[in-house]
Order: C-alpha cells, then sequence, then structure tokens
C-alpha cells in the first residue's frame, strides 16, 4: 500500500511538473536545415518581423513586442548560432541569415511584411527582402547606417578581425562599451556588455566580417528593392541623412540613445518605430 501511495504522489508531481513547464519554442528549418526558433504575439498587418543584431538575440526587443501586438502581428526570432537556434552553421553570413528570416516568413505565410533590424541585423533584412519578393512592404533599420558608402576594405576588416580572434571577449566587451552614451545606464551598458562578450566567436566573427563585407553590396541593393527604408538612429554619432537620402532611405534620429536605444528608452523609442511602421504600410 505505501509503495501505491508514493507512486500516486509521484505521478501527481510529474502530471504538476509538466502542466506547469513552458511551451516549447516553435522552430522552422532554414536553409541549410538549422532550426531557427521564433515566437508570434498579436495580429494584424502588415506583419512586423524583429531581427536583432550581431550577437545578441531575440529578448533585445522584449520592450516592443506588446506595443506593437496592439496593431500588428508581431514575429521575433533567433538567427541560426544565437539564443534557442540551432549553432552549427560552417559559415554565419548575412546571406544565410537573410535565409533564416525568409524562413519563418514562408513558414507563418505572412503576405505582407515590414522587416525591422537593429544593428547587424539591417543587413540581415535586406538580404531576407531579397528572397521575399513581393512580400515585403518597407525596411527598418535600428542604429545600423548612419551614411552610406564604399565600406570597410579587406585589410580593414582583417586588422579588426585578427584582434577578436586574439582576445574576443576583451575586444567585444571594449566595441560594446563604447556603443552607448557617456550617461547611459551603467547597470544596463554592463549587462549587454557581459552578454554580447559571451557570445561564441565561432559565429560572431564571420558574422561581424560578412556584415563590414556587405556594406558594399547595400546601395545596389536598395536600387534592385525599390523598397522604401525608414533609419532611426540614436545620436551616438552622427547621421548623414543627405548620404542616406541619396539611396532612398529617410532618417529619424532619436536624441539622448546610444546603439541599442530600443532597449535604452522604449517609452520614446515604441512611438518611433511604430509611425515608422504606419508611414511604410501606407
Amino acid at each position: 500500500m505505501r509503495k501505491f501511495l508514493i507512486a500516486i504522489l509521484f505521478a501527481g508531481l510529474a502530471t504538476s511538473v509538466l502542466a506547469e513547464s513552458p511551451a516549447k519554442t516553435p522552430t522552422v528549418k532554414s536553409a541549410d536545415g538549422l532550426r531557427i526558433a521564433y515566437e508570434v504575439h498579436g495580429a494584424g498587418e502588415p506583419a512586423v518581423v524583429l531581427v536583432h543584431g550581431w550577437s545578441c538575440d531575440r529578448t533585445y526587443f522584449e520592450g516592443q513586442i506588446e506595443p506593437l501586438a496592439k496593431k500588428y502581428q508581431v514575429v521575433s526570432l533567433d538567427l541560426a548560432g544565437h539564443g534557442e537556434s540551432s549553432p552549427g552553421r560552417k559559415n554565419s553570413t548575412i546571406a544565410s541569415f537573410g535565409e533564416d528570416v525568409a524562413a519563418v516568413v514562408r513558414k507563418l505565410r505572412l503576405k505582407r511584411v515590414v522587416l525591422v533590424g537593429h544593428s547587424m541585423g539591417g543587413d540581415v533584412v535586406v538580404a531576407a527582402a531579397r528572397l521575399l519578393e513581393g512580400r515585403v512592404v518597407g525596411l527598418v533599420w535600428l542604429d545600423d547606417y548612419k551614411e552610406i558608402g564604399p565600406g570597410r576594405s579587406d585589410a580593414d576588416i582583417e586588422k579588426f578581425s585578427a584582434r577578436l580572434r586574439a582576445d574576443f571577449p576583451g575586444v567585444a566587451d571594449h566595441v560594446v562599451r563604447n556603443l552607448f552614451r557617456l550617461d547611459a545606464d551603467p547597470t544596463l551598458v554592463e549587462r549587454i556588455a557581459r552578454d554580447m562578450a559571451s557570445a561564441p566567436p565561432e559565429v560572431a566573427i564571420p558574422s561581424l566580417e560578412s556584415s563590414f563585407r556587405y556594406a558594399r553590396e547595400i546601395p545596389a541593393a536598395l536600387a534592385g528593392l525599390k523598397l522604401p527604408v525608414i533609419a532611426i538612429n540614436g545620436d551616438n554619432g552622427s547621421t548623414d541623412a543627405v548620404s542616406l537620402a541619396k539611396h532612398g532611405v529617410k532618417s529619424v534620429v532619436m536624441s539622448g540613445a546610444g546603439h541599442f536605444l530600443m532597449i535604452e528608452d522604449p517609452a520614446r523609442f515604441n512611438p518611433l518605430l511604430i509611425s515608422a511602421i504606419e508611414e511604410l504600410e501606407q
């Protein structure tokens, strides 16, 4: 009898644990077979797809989900090698990340989308838009391009990559801290610097190299896409509005914000993002 009661007790506990466990994050296979994790909130068109930046993940957009979901279907995802998505990609490139985004859009059968990319994610949404002809309404860049020019040389890219290979945590930490304004919340700076400096170098270094090189493709890519683009930038560096406008990019500067503007001050940032989406959908 005692064993029987214990068995019932454990069965009840197991049922309780199962009932309380969170739902498994949905995934979809990218072009190379890696699993891409994503989440969906809200309803309404156009759908808004949020793409994180270098060495980040979809949690960097937590402050935008609820405000956007009041009007739109909102999709956030982890690029391969980030967050809950599969590691193991042989070469992390902007083109392969674009495939990740396209796979999610196709899986959800989204017909009209606005692609929002932060930092390196700005390159990724361009790559994704090239794969999603007819579905993309427009692009929003978040503190990615403050000007459009010839890009870095191969020698400059290799020089910086060599520093990362020699001391990834130290160099990444230094780079991330310099992306904030001097008056930024030190607790936030510490948290993001620590998070990004702990990224796997085998993903972070080639993806950054690819992003630097992809900058050279941006003028031709924008000309080919013929899509409206809005760049929302922090004022931690000057935005060359004229340079951007030459390539059809409208620029908006958020004062008092650094590179992670959507996290630093979501109360001021979210209305800017919603306004940009509304402008693109018209």
